[in-house]
C-alpha cells in the first residue's frame, strides 16, 4: 500500500438498537456482539495487512474514547479523537482530512465504519485496495455491496447499466438514492446495477477539503480556522469551533452533489460477507442456530421454542412455547421483544431519555 494511505474509523454512534448492552460509555462498536473481539477491534484487525496502526485514526465521542484507547493499544492514543459535540459525518471526516493534510500533504484517506461485520476479509481487502488506487489517482471513491434482498433501510449507489459485481477498476457513479421505497428497490434488484452503499469512502484529503469548500463552505471555513494538529491550543480551538459546523452527513454535504457533477466513482464489489449488524435480529442472522432455529450463544434451555435469539451472560434462560423472540439480559435491564420489532429497540432508549433515566443510558 501507498505510504500516504491512512484509515479513518468512524466510531461516534450510540448503537441504540443494541440496548440494553449498548450504552453511552459502552456502545455497539466496543461490544463483542459477534465473536470474541469487539466490532472496532475486528475493523482494525482486517485493515492491518493494508494500513499499519500508526496510520489509523479513530473519530469517536467523549464517552467512548477511553474504552477505545484501552481496546486498541496498538494505535497511538493521540490518534483517537473525541468530537466536542456530534455534528454528523461531514464535519468529522472534514476534521480528519484537515489534520491529515497538515501532517502529510499527499495523504489519501479511507473512511470505515467501526461497527460492521465482514465474513471474507481477503475479498474485502481486494475491494479496499482498488478503492485506494482510484482515490490516489484523484477520484472520490465509494464501495458498493451487491444487494441480497430488497432492503429499504439502506442507501443505494446507481452505477451505469451493465455494471456487475467484482469490478477491480473504478466505475462512474450516476446517482445516490437514499432509503428508497420498496417498489423502487424491487426494480433496483431486477436492474442489477444498483448496489448498497457500504459507508466506506476514499479520497485524497485535499480533494475532500476542496469539495467541502465548494458544497459546505461554512464547515470548511470553521475547519480551516483550526491550528495545526499538535499545537498547544488545538484542543481548545476545536472545542470552540466544532459546534459551529453544519450538522450534516458526508452523503448529503458532498457525495450527492459531486456525483451529479460526474466526480464520484465506485467499486461494485464482489461478495465479501458484509453486514452492517444494524439490530439484534442481524446478529441472530449471523450466529449458528440449533435444530429449532434458536441462536442462544449461552447456556439456554429451549422447549417447543423456535427461531429465538438470546444474549444473557452467567445465567440460564429457559424458553418454553415461544417463537421469534429477542431476549437480552444485563445486570440492570432486560429486553424482551419480537424479532419483527428489532429495528424499533431504539424507541426504548428515547422513552428512557424522556423519563430522564440516565442510569440506563
Amino acid at each position: 500500500m501507498n505510504l500516504h494511505c491512512y484509515g479513518l474509523i468512524l466510531a461516534g454512534g450510540r448503537g441504540t438498537r443494541f440496548w440494553p448492552r449498548s450504552r453511552k460509555r459502552c456502545a455497539k462498536q466496543v461490544l463483542n456482539v459477534v465473536g470474541e473481539r469487539s466490532l472496532i477491534q475486528a475493523t482494525v484487525d482486517r485493515l492491518a495487512p493494508l494500513i499499519p496502526p500508526e496510520r489509523v485514526w479513530v473519530m469517536t465521542n467523549e464517552y467512548l474514547r477511553a474504552a477505545i484507547v484501552r481496546q486498541l493499544p496498538e494505535i497511538p492514543a493521540r490518534q483517537v479523537l473525541a468530537e466536542p459535540i456530534q455534528r454528523n459525518t461531514a464535519p468529522a471526516i472534514g476534521l480528519a482530512a484537515h489534520i491529515l493534510r497538515s501532517l502529510d500533504p499527499e495523504a489519501v484517506m479511507g473512511v470505515f465504519p467501526s461497527d460492521h461485520v465482514v465474513g471474507k476479509p481477503a475479498a474485502y481487502r481486494g475491494a479496499v485496495r482498488s478503492a485506494f488506487r482510484g482515490a490516489s489517482a484523484g477520484k472520490l471513491m465509494v464501495v458498493g455491496i451487491q444487494p441480497k434482498w430488497p432492503e429499504t433501510g439502506y442507501g443505494y449507489i446507481e452505477f451505469p447499466r451493465g455494471s456487475g459485481a467484482g469490478a477491480s477498476q473504478p466505475v462512474p457513479v450516476r446517482r445516490f438514492h437514499e432509503k428508497p421505497k420498496l417498489a423502487k428497490v424491487q426494480g433496483y434488484l431486477k436492474a442489477g446495477h444498483f448496489f448498497w452503499n457500504s459507508g466506506m469512502f476514499f479520497w485524497r484529503a485535499d480533494s475532500l477539503l476542496d469539495q467541502l469548500r465548494q458544497h459546505a463552505p461554512k464547515t470548511a471555513t470553521v475547519l480551516a480556522s483550526l491550528p495545526r494538529f499538535g499545537a498547544r491550543d488545538f484542543a481548545r480551538k476545536l472545542g470552540e469551533a466544532f459546534p459551529l459546523c453544519d450538522n450534516i452527513s458526508i452523503d448529503f454535504a458532498v457525495l450527492e452533489k459531486a456525483a451529479a457533477a460526474g466526480q464520484v466513482c465506485g467499486i461494485p464489489a464482489a461478495d465479501f460477507g458484509w453486514s452492517d449488524v444494524g439490530s439484534w435480529n442481524a446478529v441472530f442472522e449471523l450466529l449458528p442456530r440449533d435444530a429449532d432455529g434458536n441462536a442462544t450463544g449461552c447456556q439456554s434451555l429451549c422447549l417447543d421454542a423456535h427461531d429465538n435469539f438470546v444474549d444473557a451472560r452467567d445465567k440460564l434462560v429457559a424458553l418454553l412455547g415461544v417463537d421469534d423472540l429477542i431476549v437480552v439480559d444485563t445486570p440492570d435491564a432486560l429486553l424482551v421483544a419480537s424479532r419483527d420489532c428489532a429495528q424499533k429497540v431504539g424507541e426504548v432508549v428515547k422513552a428512557l431519555e424522556t423519563r430522564k433515566r440516565e442510569d440506563l443510558l
